[in-house]
């Protein structure tokens, strides 16, 4: 599906990304060249900007200052190419990322699947926003993410990113739109730290007209991820021992992993298999919603990079069982924070923006006992939404093969009925 559409779109001149000369040597090599498709290689490479427009379709790319000085990259893509693609006003839904990611993973698969791509040609303007410290948020006004020795930039968890940068990047959408209110979509991380966002700023719940919470991850009690259940053991000395060698940044965007992507993970490549059994590792087993054959571009994409103190924030919550506040690891530096000695629980109570649960049986971050419980304690939750497949798993809600059918057309329909009728109709509660 994918080299059918990009042989009928009309290529327009592109800026290729820092990669872009590692992946084209990379091309040039023999031993690959016969077993690498031009175009999976070109998709691999460009970044989100020339990647949309690669595609025809109209993006916007903006910066938002926050409030401690991150420059946050923001892209936006006003209408559709083929339908509702006459320029105009229309309802805004804002996209967040998870950990690790970026706006690249709501446009990777290309048109009719990217979830970016759907949302326009369905008469949406949408906006993707990046959290700071990803690839396309790695600014700010005085401090060096790539400084030697220093982990001054990364001092941040999602708390930071609910607290400050969704505020700021909504703001902005909204001022830029002249709009009022929007509808905001979140995968994983996205969802936590909207969750933050309404706890600590709840005068941001009306700036939102709905809320839809893919894999929502709040409490994690039962997480069932590798990775954080080994760093949840030692959730209280991983930073302070990155910090001693100057490590701030985990999984950034770099060649190793666009390498991989060529040269390990293609199709016909034999340790393919290896690779997603590594990505199951992570995110859910789930081979029938996985399509191998775009590992090169989305290795090009993904990891985007984060702080280490995101990844420790989680493996606070999992140890401790409870959605809380970073512990900054002595009494003194949470009275310092918090005014506490202990940090204090995001009170989800005070979420009153009219929330929409979505999720899987077989996700290993977001349990279902954990999302029966965040639905319990949210302020105004309408609905928990099971995707009918059962083995559809974390990373599907990005990628999945089925996720337009599952999941996407399901959640439009809500944010349709909620524009039109202000609630959803009890014929679309079909769910719990």
């Amino acid at each position: 599906m994918l080299l059918t559409a990009v042989l009928l779109c009309l290529v327009t001149a592109v800026t290729s990304s820092p990669h872009a000369d590692f992946i084209e040597d990379l091309y040039r090599d023999s031993k690959f060249s016969a077993r690498i498709s031009d175009n999976i290689l070109e998709d691999a490479s460009l970044d989100v900007p020339d990647l949309v427009r690669k595609y025809r379709y109209p993006l916007e790319e903006h910066f938002v200052r926050t409030e401690d000085g991150y420059i946050l990259g923001v892209h936006r893509i006003p209408h559709g190419r083929d339908r509702n693609n006459v320029p105009g006003s229309r309802p805004i839904v804002f996209v967040m990322h998870g950990l690790f990611s970026s706006s690249a993973d709501w446009v990777l698969a290309g048109p009719g699947c990217g979830f970016a791509y759907i949302l326009a040609e369905e008469g949406f303007d949408v906006w993707l926003g990046n959290a700071r410290g990803n690839y396309y948020s790695r600014r700010h006004e005085r401090l060096n993410p790539d400084a030697i020795l220093s982990t001054a930039f990364w001092q941040f968890s999602w708390d930071e990113i609910g607290n400050k940068d969704l505020p700021a990047m909504i703001d902005y959408a909204l001022a830029h739109t002249g709009r009022d209110r929007l509808h905001y979509i979140g995968h994983s991380q996205g969802t936590t730290s909207f969750f933050v966002m309404g706890s600590l700023r709840p005068d941001y719940n009306q700036k939102i007209i709905s809320m839809h919470a893919f894999a929502p991850v709040a409490y994690m009690a039962h997480n069932q991820n590798l990775l954080l259940k080994v760093l949840s053991r030692y959730a209280d000395n991983i930073e302070f021992a990155l910090s001693l060698i100057g490590v701030g940044e985990f999984f950034p965007n770099n060649n190793v992993m666009t390498w991989a992507g060529q040269a390990l993970c293609m199709d016909e490549v034999t340790f393919q298999p290896l690779c997603s059994n590594i990505l199951f590792l992570m995110g859910g087993w789930s081979e029938c919603q996985h399509n191998a054959t775009l590992f090169p571009i989305k290795l090009g994409h993904t990891p985007a990079g984060a702080a280490s103190r995101q990844l420790v924030h989680y493996a606070q919550g999992i140890s401790g069982k409870e959605f809380r506040r970073y512990n900054h690891g002595s009494w003194l530096a949470n009275r310092r924070a918090y005014g506490s000695i202990n940090p204090p629980r995001y009170d989800l109570s005070r979420i009153t923006t009219p929330v929409f649960l979505h999720y899987s049986d077989s996700d290993p971050l977001a349990h279902v006992n954990d999302v029966d419980r965040l639905f319990r304690e949210l302020g105004r939750p309408v609905g928990k939404f099971r995707v009918p497949l059962a083995t559809f798993s974390h990373i599907d809600f990005m990628w999945g093969v089925s996720a337009k059918e599952l999941l996407y057309m399901r959640t439009i329909n809500l944010i349709r009925s909620m524009d039109v009728n202000g609630f959803v109709d009890e014929k679309d509660l079909t769910d719990e």
